[in-house]
């Protein structure tokens, strides 16, 4: 079984910045992507940024320039730095993995961007 644990949210100013991390532990025989999604009340859950095994990195239009996503494959660990943050960033973010061709998600934190 594989779980993954988030860390990293809170509350912050606009303007302000967070940094996420996602640690996977359990049966991880090959990572081929982790990623970030979050979802605001009353929103779809959307894909903000993901990283492939041979380091590739993909963003959503929203948070291209302020984000970034980066990995430690030593740890299993990623990473969303938040930048700039507006008050449209406020959502549940989740982490998720594709792990030998299983998704998994972790519990979600909270970010709230608020004055």
């Amino acid at each position: 079984q594989v779980q993954l644990v988030e860390s990293g949210g809170g509350l912050v100013q606009p303007g302000g910045s967070l940094r996420l991390s996602c640690a996977a532990s359990g049966r991880i025989f090959s990572i081929n992507a982790m990623g970030w999604y979050r979802q605001a009340p009353g929103k779809q859950r959307e894909l903000v940024a993901a990283i492939f095994s041979g380091g590739r990195t993909v963003y959503a239009d929203s948070v291209k320039g302020r984000f970034t996503i980066s990995r430690n494959s030593a740890k299993n660990t990623v990473y969303l730095q938040m930048n700039s943050l507006k008050p449209e960033d406020t959502a549940v973010y989740y982490c998720n993995a594709d792990i030998s061709a299983d998704d998994y998600w972790g519990q979600g934190t909270q970010v709230t961007v608020s004055s």
